[in-house]
């Protein structure tokens, strides 16, 4: 993975793809790892649902993207 991208989120799977469908509405291109599903895949589980999924974006968008998650975990905390 390149050292150039910028991580975003960590977190579940489900999230996840709704955080990424965001970001990609919003023109932000993203590369989502999931590590939990690569190494079920493998044959071995590596990672907690909590935490096995990370989305990067390239850096000249990384502050748009942390602007827009910030905006949608305010708001999903505050009701």
């Amino acid at each position: 993975m390149s050292d150039d991208l910028k991580l975003v989120y960590t977190g579940s799977r489900v999230e996840s793809l709704f955080l990424e469908e965001m970001l990609v509405e919003n023109e932000i291109g993203v590369i989502r790892r999931d590590t939990l599903s690569s190494s079920v895949q493998a044959g071995w589980a590596n990672g907690s649902p909590e935490d096995a999924v990370r989305i990067f974006v390239d850096p000249h968008n990384f502050e748009k993207a942390k602007k827009i998650l910030d905006d949608y975990f305010a708001s999903r905390d505050n009701g």
